[in-house]
C-alpha cells in the first residue's frame, strides 16, 4: 500500500453517475444533429457503440477502484481466519477502502501477535513448571522407596505427590485451552453424523437427538471435541440420558444440551466456565473442561451459556450469523 493519490468513493461514485448523466444527454443531442446527416439508423449504431465503450470504461474504473480491492481484502481476511499469515492487499482502490483496509489490517495483527504471545507464555510456563514438578515427584518416590517413613509422613509423601500428580493435569489443561483457542474447525456438521461415534464413545449415556440434520457450522472434529466434553461432564455428574437438540434460525444455529444429571447448585451456576473451577477437585478434575469448550467455540465466533433447568445441567450453544 503505497502513497499514491487515491480519489475518495464519493468522488467515485459521483463520477460514474455524472458520466452515466452525460453520456445520455450527449447521445440524445448527437442523435438529434447526426440522424439527418448520415441517417437515424447509422446514427444510432455510432451512439450504441459509442455508448457500450463508454460504459465498459466506466465499469472497468469500478471494479478497479471498488470491487477488485474489496475482494482482496475479503480473500485477506479468510486467510488470516484459517490460521495463515497472507501478505497484505497491495491495491486499494479510494481513501476510504484504503484506511479501512490499514485499520483491519492492522487489527489483525495485533490479534495475531498477542495470540502468539499467550500461546508462547503458556508454553514457556509449562516447561519451567514441568522441571520442579518432576524434581518433587522423584524425591516424593525415593523417599516412598526408602521404606524408613512413619505413617504421618507416608501420608505427608503421598499428599506432595498427588499434588504433583494435580499440577501435571493443571498443566496439560492449560496447555489444551491455548490449542482450543489456536486451532480453526471450519466447515460444517450435523449430529446425525457425529451420533456413532458419540453413542461408542459414552456407552453409558444414552443420546437422543433431534433436529440432527440442521447444519452446525464447525467441522465434525471440533464438534465432537465439543460435544465429547459436555458428554463427559454429564456422565460425571451422574446423567443416564442426554437430549441433543440442534436448529436453525435468522442465519444462526443453536444446539441445546440437556443431561438429567445432578445439575449446578445456582452458587456455582456463575462459575462453571471459569477456568479451573471444579467440584470434582478429590477425583482428579482440573476445572479446564468447560473452559476448553469456552475457548474453541470463542474461536469459531460460538458461545456457551447455562440456562435454567427443573433438573440436571441445560447448556446453550449459539452460532452467530456469519459474516463471511
Amino acid at each position: 500500500m503505497t502513497g499514491h493519490w487515491r480519489p475518495s468513493l464519493g468522488f467515485v461514485l459521483g463520477g460514474a453517475l455524472g458520466a452515466t448523466l452525460v453520456v445520455s444527454f450527449a447521445g440524445l443531442v448527437a442523435l438529434r444533429y447526426l440522424g439527418p446527416v448520415i441517417g437515424f439508423r447509422n446514427a444510432a449504431i455510432l451512439l450504441a457503440l459509442s455508448i457500450t465503450l463508454v460504459t465498459a470504461v466506466l465499469g472497468w474504473l469500478l471494479v478497479r477502484l471498488l470491487l477488485r480491492p474489496i475482494r482482496a481484502l475479503e480473500a485477506y481476511a479468510e486467510a488470516q481466519e484459517r490460521g495463515d499469515t497472507p501478505a497484505p492487499p497491495r491495491h486499494f482502490g479510494t481513501h476510504e477502502l484504503h484506511a479501512t483496509a490499514r485499520r483491519v489490517i492492522a487489527m489483525a495483527e495485533t490479534l495475531r501477535d498477542r495470540e502468539a504471545t499467550i500461546r508462547a507464555f503458556t508454553d514457556q510456563v509449562t516447561h519451567e513448571l514441568r522441571t520442579p514438578v518432576t524434581a518433587i515427584r522423584a524425591a516424593s518416590e525415593l523417599l516412598e522407596d526408602g521404606g524408613a517413613l512413619g505413617r504421618d509422613d507416608a501420608a505427608l509423601v503421598a499428599q506432595v505427590d498427588g499434588a504433583c500428580t494435580q499440577i501435571e493435569r493443571q498443566l496439560a489443561a492449560l496447555r489444551e485451552v491455548a490449542r482450543a483457542r489456536e486451532t480453526r474447525y471450519l466447515g460444517t456438521s450435523r449430529l446425525d453424523e457425529l451420533l456413532p461415534g458419540l453413542r461408542e464413545d459414552h456407552a453409558k449415556l444414552v443420546l437422543q437427538v433431534e433436529g440432527g440434520s440442521a447444519p452446525l457450522p464447525i467441522a465434525g472434529a471440533g464438534m465432537k471435541i465439543v460435544l465429547g466434553q459436555l458428554l463427559r461432564n454429564a456422565g460425571e455428574h451422574g446423567a443416564g440420558r442426554v437430549l441433543l437438540h440442534a436448529r436453525t434460525g435468522n442465519g444462526a444455529a443453536f444446539l441445546e444440551v440437556q443431561d438429567d444429571g445432578a445439575g449446578i447448585s445456582p452458587g456455582n451456576a456463575g462459575r462453571v466456565f471459569d477456568p479451573f473451577f471444579t467440584t470434582r477437585r478429590g477425583a482428579g478434575g482440573t476445572g479446564m473442561g468447560l473452559a476448553i469448550v469456552r475457548s474453541l467455540l470463542s474461536a469459531h465466533g460460538a458461545a456457551i451459556r447455562l440456562l435454567p433447568a427443573e433438573r440436571g445441567t441445560r447448556l446453550r450453544i449459539v452460532f452467530a450469523p456469519s459474516v463471511r
